[in-house]
């Protein structure tokens, strides 16, 4: 929002931080300087209504020819609530096109993240054209997403987001153990190879399962989906061992205060959000190396980072 200093960026921002319509001149004002006079509650609010047009039309456009190769999924919570359903999340899905874009898919609402919510945007994506599934879905484990996905596009492969898989695992442990443990659950996840990471699954598990079983029962139950990511390029595992291309878009805003909460219609609360992610598309870098992506579409089949007909060096041998 620094960096655009525009309206579009800073007032969509303001909303969602709680921030309302009566101080919102004296909030720009001090953001954008000279650019802030004329924006009255009047203006600002025909601004809003033509943001949540925008975000109903982007809403119908056609994906008929459209490719992913990857998605990342969230359910994202601001302060900012619909006046009709105050339970309501941003469900929001960012893809990798086969030329290795970064584009946002989808931006709606939903409840709690439910299969439910889920399914209706999955189909609504089949039905304006999508009909080749991403490769591969990044996510939390806790969505409903999940189980929406198979039941639309059962191709896709899942990987669990390592990040909300560490931070699960370490709130079962003492926080004198937690720096340990965390290293233990790096090494597995930053291995080279499969091998190396289920040396190191098993490490963890024996140096905790006595102690702290419930540690390793969170890890043990997505075994098959934490480590997909060996089957993919190693040039992108920095990109899909995690949501982080979700998470840091609505880094500021989706924790969660005390203070009053604003409230606004439907349209005007997925019209807001969709311009604060519209407005942070415009910074996101590619996947580097998208030319993998053309041995993953071609069929290419990948072990531990690279295509099978590759001979991988042993790793102290790329170290010298």
């Amino acid at each position: 929002m620094r960096k655009s200093r525009t309206v579009a960026a800073a007032l969509p921002w303001l909303y969602l931080h709680g921030v309302s319509s009566g101080r919102m001149h004296e909030a720009l004002s001090v953001l954008l300087g000279e650019e802030a006079k004329g924006l009255s509650p009047a203006v600002l609010g025909r601004l809003k209504v033509e943001w949540a047009q925008e975000h109903a039309q982007w809403q119908r456009r056609s994906l008929q020819g459209k490719r992913y190769a990857y998605w990342w999924a969230d359910g994202v919570y601001t302060q900012l609530r619909a006046e009709d359903d105050p339970r309501m999340c941003l469900l929001v899905i960012i893809g990798v096109t086969a030329e290795g874009k970064k584009e946002v898919v989808a931006v709606t609402d939903g409840l709690r993240e439910s299969k439910a919510s889920w399914l209706e945007i999955l189909r609504d994506l089949r039905d304006r054209g999508l009909q080749e599934a991403p490769l591969l879905a990044i996510g939390d484990g806790a969505m409903g997403f999940w189980a929406a996905l198979d039941e639309i596009y059962p191709q896709t492969r899942h990987q669990r987001c390592w990040v909300h898989k560490t931070a699960n695992i370490l709130n079962e442990l003492p926080k004198r153990l937690q720096g340990k443990a965390k290293a233990a659950l790096q090494a597995i996840w930053m291995a080279d190879t499969r091998e190396a990471a289920e040396k190191a699954w098993q490490a963890f598990v024996r140096d905790y399962q006595a102690k702290y079983p419930r540690a390793v029962a969170k890890l043990e139950k997505d075994r098959d989906v934490l480590l997909t990511f060996f089957d993919f390029p190693a040039e992108h595992w920095r990109h899909i061992r995690s949501s982080n291309a979700i998470e840091s878009t609505f880094a500021t805003v989706r924790q969660r205060s005390s203070r009053t909460k604003n409230c606004v219609s439907r349209a005007t609360f997925l019209g807001l959000s969709y311009k604060l992610i519209q407005q942070a598309e415009r910074h996101w870098r590619g996947i580097q190396h998208p030319e993998r992506l053309r041995e993953l579409f071609a069929g290419v089949t990948f072990v531990d980072g690279m295509p099978a007909n590759e001979t991988r060096l042993d790793p102290q041998q790329d170290a010298a």
